[in-house]
């Protein structure tokens, strides 16, 4: 039975401190007391009209809370504790909830709108509340009900078709809720209010609408309706409308060709004249049949243009229109648009869909585009000076070099002047385009380049004076210096022209970095990671000397970091934020000296002031930095080998502490790895440490709190540590086997129709070979028998493998590595196992044809282990 809970749901909004912590308490123990009755009295104050608004809507974001959360343990949490809830109760609870839909109080009558759909979300998927649409649609069919609970209705149905998959619906009632919501959306429909909850409730319900636009006098009236509500006189319902268009653009590409002409009037239309949160849709329109576009093309055969999916060529076809109407959103920029992170406007949705389009289309943008640069770029007006640039800089990537180089040589000193611009948003916009410029026309290792031995003094000197500009300008002015030191690596010959410059262009990022103008961390993390860039792609022959420099400088900036002032949160993230930038500094500074055997020594000789300095940064705990700090000492574990095992014991803790933050999932990750880097570094020196980080691993792979994402590369680690180790792997042979034989039973029940569990389950799988590769290389020499009992479980484990086609190639090798190692470790002993393993000579098969030169060396090494087995008498 509901509880008169009115006075605590006021009281707990209560401006008195203790009055509100009372009336907290009592309902805290009223929900841990009996739950059933709890949110029952929740629904029911929802439910009366009667009541105070402030205790409704309390009562309302409780029940919410108490059914759904974003996290994934305590979410299902709920829905387990819902589930258990007595029927009697979930029922009276349901039923409240569908009469607040009919509240003349809009709050409560949106509120229950959400609850429902999230009760629908955990009932309708188990089939639990089969009456709910019926009971919903009754609502739009009944006479005289009034437009309030209508609104109310199709609001319900278009969170319901957000909260559960379109496999939970039988068509009948697809057929219904569509058949709704078309209605409702309709020119007819004389409330505004009920026709934008219908085209928002449309949005939702088109993944559930393929039967439907399969028909085409469904469709037709489907996209007739949609179209007709994009000229609605209200802003809201034509955005709706415009965002239901985008959506079927993703969903309904190759159905769309009839109704093309209809909708480019639309956005056109839209584009010229709308409010702007209408004109960005129906910009956004043209960028979803983009990206439709570049997909189909992505997956054609070169060879035939054959492709799973039509390919309509919308974007060709409008060009000659479209192109001209996007340039002019080019010229509506905001006054204040480059000081603000995360403005979105006209100027920057046309450009990016510019861009876009560059992509789709290639070389037949580039005369559509330049006549618009060359009429502006000169004007005395700022917008056109820098919609001209913006323009050139969209459409750099798409068109052939062959197309882009004459006309980017040309601009080049064009646009180096224009960094002196009177204009900062010009400035801003120019800096960006050089960089662009940089990434797409800049690889002196394929044999073109924009910047010549001859212009190379000028561009430099144009951006290392440009850096001393705004802030805003700088950090553009970062990414230009940064492709084009990137553009110099592995490129020979070439990366020396840069050499001469290096110690300016340092100097220049340090200083960059430690300006106090600006108001955020944003141009001191970019001066820093173009920084990263410059010392990682030098050719280091020739910069030795000058990297040697720059590391003393960087440690002391580490230093000065320790004594930092913190009087608040805010100065410790800033601390947090330098620290992380400078041991990533440290970090790429270590892997570059350490990578030839003349420059190594320079590391070994600083070793110990460099591991204090990161054990120091580890003190003032800050998670930021826990990550950047973790990855440079696993660089130099790597640089030191054995040499590491010194800070061993004062390093543990902290390891600990990483592999142990189930939060910071990313941290955890950083910390199995750096255990595979010190593992590699210290071989069986890492023994007297190895307990400890073996139960922490095997406690992170039985947590259902720690992120997925972590789970592979813990595997890989148990390869590495077996390797290291060797026959003392033993002792955790027990632990370690079972966890990756339920790994490997995970994977073969995995749902290959989605992207992203694909993707997992080819690193789960490849670090699960990895394991297995490094235990049986471990115990080869001495305990190779111990492996017998599991060999069986791992061949059925590749053969599983091998019959995936959709396995991704790094999968493949480490199925033949591991493959190759069984052989080499167990030898005569296979023989029993791989009598009947037909699927073995298929897979090396296959790998022998491979253009992979790794994939057939490791096949051809496999073959020969298996052979040289067979061939030993036992």
């Amino acid at each position: 039975m509901a509880m008169e809970i009115t006075q605590y749901l006021l009281s707990a909004q209560s401006p008195d401190a203790k009055v509100r912590t009372e009336a907290e308490t009592t309902l805290g123990q009223f929900q841990e007391q009996n739950l059933p009755g709890f949110l029952l009295s929740l629904s029911v104050e929802l439910s009366n009209d009667g009541k105070p608004t402030e205790s409704r809507r309390l009562a309302g974001i409780v029940l919410k809370n108490s059914l759904d959360a974003k996290e994934a343990a305590r979410k299902d949490h709920l829905l387990q504790q819902w589930v258990a809830i007595d029927i009697s109760f979930k029922s009276q609870i349901k039923t409240s909830l569908l009469n607040t839909l009919g509240s003349s109080v809009r709050e409560a009558s949106h509120t229950a709108s959400q609850v429902v759909a999230k009760i629908a979300s955990i009932e309708i998927p188990r089939k639990e509340w089969p009456e709910l649409v019926g009971s919903l649609l009754a609502n739009m069919t009944q006479p005289d009900r009034p437009a309030s609970l209508k609104q109310a209705t199709l609001e319900t149905l278009g969170y319901v078709c957000e909260e559960i998959s379109h496999e939970d619906l039988v068509q009948d009632e697809v057929n219904a809720i569509l058949t709704a919501v078309v209605q409702g959306m309709n020119v007819s429909e004389q409330n505004p209010e009920v026709r934008l909850a219908a085209t928002r409730a449309l949005y939702n319900a088109l993944d559930f609408a393929r039967t439907n636009f399969d028909n085409e006098m469904e469709r037709n009236y489907i996209m007739k309706v949609t179209c007709d509500a994009a000229l609605a006189k209200e802003t809201e319902i034509r955005q709706a409308a415009f965002e239901c268009l985008v959506s079927i653009a993703s969903i309904y590409y190759e159905v769309l060709e009839p109704y093309m002409q209809r909708i480019f009037e639309l956005t056109s239309n839209a584009v010229k004249g709308d409010e702007e949160t209408v004109a960005l849709q129906a910009i956004e329109f043209w960028s979803s049949i983009c990206d439709e576009e570049l997909e189909i093309q992505d997956y054609e055969v070169p060879e035939s243009g054959d492709s799973s999916a039509p390919h309509s060529h919308f974007i060709q076809k409008a060009l000659p229109t479209l192109v001209p109407m996007l340039l002019e959103t080019l010229l509506k920029q905001d006054e204040d648009q480059d000081q603000e992170d995360g403005i979105w406007n006209l100027a920057m949705a046309g450009g990016t869909c510019l861009g876009l389009v560059a992509r789709t289309v290639g070389d037949s943008i580039v005369p559509l585009v330049m006549p618009f640069v060359e009429t502006n770029i000169s004007k005395t007006e700022w917008r056109a000076r820098e919609a001209a640039t913006y323009a050139f800089g969209s459409i750099l990537e798409g068109p052939s070099i062959e197309k882009l180089s004459p006309m980017v040589n040309a601009g080049l000193e064009f646009l180096l002047n224009a960094m002196n611009d009177e204009n900062s948003h010009v400035k801003d916009t120019t800096a960006w385009t050089l960089s662009r410029i940089f990434e797409l026309l800049h690889s002196p290792a394929t044999g073109f380049s924009v910047i010549t031995p001859a212009n190379l003094q000028r561009i430099l000197g144009v951006l290392l004076e440009s850096i001393k500009d705004a802030p805003n300008v700088a950090e553009k002015v970062c990414g230009a210096i940064y492709f084009l030191a990137q553009g110099y690596e592995d490129s020979g010959p070439s990366s020396s022209l840069l050499t001469p410059y290096l110690p300016d262009i340092l100097n220049s990022l340090i200083t960059t970095a430690g300006r106090t103008d600006c108001s955020d961390s944003k141009l001191r993390t970019s001066a820093y990671e173009t920084l990263n860039e410059v010392v990682r792609c030098s050719n280091l022959p020739e910069t030795s000397q000058i990297i040697v420099k720059l590391l003393p400088a960087v440690m002391s900036k580490l230093e000065q970091t320790l004594s930092l002032q913190i009087l608040s949160s805010d100065d410790r993230e800033k601390q947090g934020d330098l620290q992380a930038s400078l041991c990533g500094v440290l970090q790429v500074i270590i892997q570059k000296l350490s990578s030839a055997d003349e420059t190594k020594p320079v590391i070994l000789q600083v070793a110990d002031q460099i591991m204090l300095l990161f054990l120091n940064v580890f003190a003032c705990r800050s998670a930021t930095v826990h990550e950047e700090a973790m990855l440079a000492i696993g660089a130099l574990a790597y640089a030191t080998g054995p040499e590491f095992g010194k800070y061993m014991q004062e390093f543990y803790k902290y390891l600990e502490m990483g592999l142990q933050n189930f939060e910071e999932y990313q941290v955890c990750a950083i910390s199995v790895g750096v255990v595979g880097d010190i593992s590699r570094a210290l071989d069986d020196k890492i023994l007297p440490y190895c307990d400890g980080i073996m139960a922490l691993l095997l406690k992170d792979l039985s947590s259902g709190e720690l992120h997925r994402s972590v789970k592979p590369p813990i595997f890989s680690c148990f390869g590495d540590i077996a390797l290291a180790i060797g026959e003392h792997f033993e002792k955790y042979i027990g632990y370690a086997l079972p966890m990756m034989q339920s790994a490997s039973e995970v994977c073969a029940q995995m749902d290959n129709s989605d992207e992203e569990m694909i993707d997992y389950g080819n690193q789960l799988r490849r670090s699960i070979f990895e394991a297995y590769s490094g235990i049986l290389q471990g115990f080869k020499n001495s305990k190779a028998e111990l492996m017998l009992p599991h060999a069986s479980h791992l061949l059925q484990f590749i053969e599983l493998v091998a019959k995936d086609q959709q396995r991704d190639e790094t999968v493949t090798k480490a199925a033949v590595a591991v493959l190759g190692d069984l052989a080499d470790a167990l030898g005569s002993n296979i023989k029993m196992l791989f009598k009947d393993c037909k699927f073995c000579t298929e897979l090396l098969g296959e790998c022998l044809q491979s253009d992979d030169e790794q994939l057939k060396e490791t096949a051809t090494w496999t073959q020969g282990m298996i052979g040289r087995a067979f061939s030993v008498q036992g």
